[in-house]
């Protein structure tokens, strides 16, 4: 069985590792296209030396740019990719435009495509990875569904009869990294700071809370006015756009630093008082690490998160402070994103998805 992963954002190159591991065991043979859609090294090549995986075999160099052009410039690409390769399937992850671009080549070539993490939704419209999952999950052969929740929302969209549970491939990886931090007593990348009482890890980037310099500055001054330093791992895109809008990100208890190495990040909020993100993938980590997160964002996918009590939304100035001085949540044993085989599993319902079609 060939298996073709097309990759290009950080949180894909964390669920890639376990599935490239998975295929190797299982003999099968893999095809890596790195997309280039995250094309800062921290955010890209850096991911694959420090998880593992193989090199790509196929680098597309699309980089930044709007939704249309960056999806059309994969598009463009992605024809000859796949004719050179020639997969019996192709596997696409989570909710970017490289898994619509790779999912929609795929179709109109006629390769069959499997969707990994298929079934989240935030039922936001107005958020572009909302519409690439949806239209991903229709488009494709097999929907591999991370939780029991996902699996509704399949079966709701009548996709019930190509989905499996798997679970989380992130869990996966999370829980191997982690474990491999703790034997190893690595520094945490964040040690020299000056913080007695302790910080919090910050990720900052999507579209709703970036591009508006008036909505962008409102979540400045909230993580600005924080009870202990906040360390913002700020992406390029969103240094250049404060930057264009003459935001300082080192201000009030705002630190500023470059994005961590897989490994770092999870070190860094192992020793954190509590993780701020409006991204779907950290939200997670942080509930699997058992840290408590605040997440800038009106709705998550991720909802056991919040059901547990590990996660608050927030998107205020007086929301943000509110979560961050909360109380801690209640422990919980629960594991709704798997056992951390999610991968194996993934890799078998492929095996026997194409098997049923000869």
């Amino acid at each position: 069985m060939k298996i073709m992963s097309v990759v290009g954002a950080r949180p894909q190159f964390v669920k890639l590792a376990p599935i490239a591991q998975a295929l190797i065991t299982a003999g099968h043979e893999h095809v890596i296209v790195h997309t280039g859609q995250h094309y800062d090294p921290m955010l890209s090549d850096v991911f694959f030396h420090d998880l593992g995986i193989p090199e790509p075999d196929a680098h597309l160099g699309v980089g930044s740019g709007s939704h249309g052009v960056q999806t059309g410039a994969m598009l463009a690409h992605m024809d000859e990719v796949l004719e050179r390769f020639k997969p019996d399937c192709v596997l696409v992850y989570g909710d970017t435009n490289s898994t619509l671009a790779a999912a929609v080549s795929a179709v109109k070539l006629h390769f069959p495509v499997a969707h990994l993490e298929a079934g989240l939704r935030s039922f936001n419209r107005s958020m572009p990875e909302e519409h690439n999952r949806v239209l991903t999950d229709h488009a494709a052969d097999l929907c591999l569904a991370p939780t029991e929740v996902a699996v509704q929302h399949l079966s709701t969209e009548g996709l019930a009869g190509r989905s499996v549970l798997v679970g989380d491939v992130m869990t996966d990886v999370l829980f191997q990294v982690r474990d491999a931090v703790l034997a190893s007593d690595a520094v945490n990348p964040l040690d020299d700071l000056d913080a007695p009482h302790g910080y919090y890890v910050a990720t900052i980037h999507r579209a709703e809370n970036t591009n508006e310099p008036e909505r962008l500055r409102e979540v400045v001054e909230a993580l600005a006015a924080a009870d202990r330093p906040v360390i913002l791992l700020a992406h390029p895109r969103v240094r250049a756009k404060a930057e264009e809008h003459g935001i300082p990100l080192n201000t009030g208890a705002l630190v500023t630093r470059d994005p961590l190495p897989y490994p770092g990040l999870i070190a860094a909020v192992l020793g954190s008082a509590g993780v701020v993100t409006d991204s779907g993938g950290l939200q997670k980590e942080a509930f699997l690490l058992r840290i408590p997160c605040t997440t800038v964002r009106h709705e998550t996918e991720w909802v056991e998160t919040i059901d547990l009590g590990w996660n608050v939304l927030a998107n205020t100035t007086d929301q943000i402070t509110s979560a961050l001085t909360r109380p801690a949540p209640a422990h919980t044993d629960a594991a709704p994103y798997g056992d951390g085989h999610a991968a194996e599993r993934a890799v078998e319902a492929i095996r026997e998805a194409l098997a049923n079609q000869e």
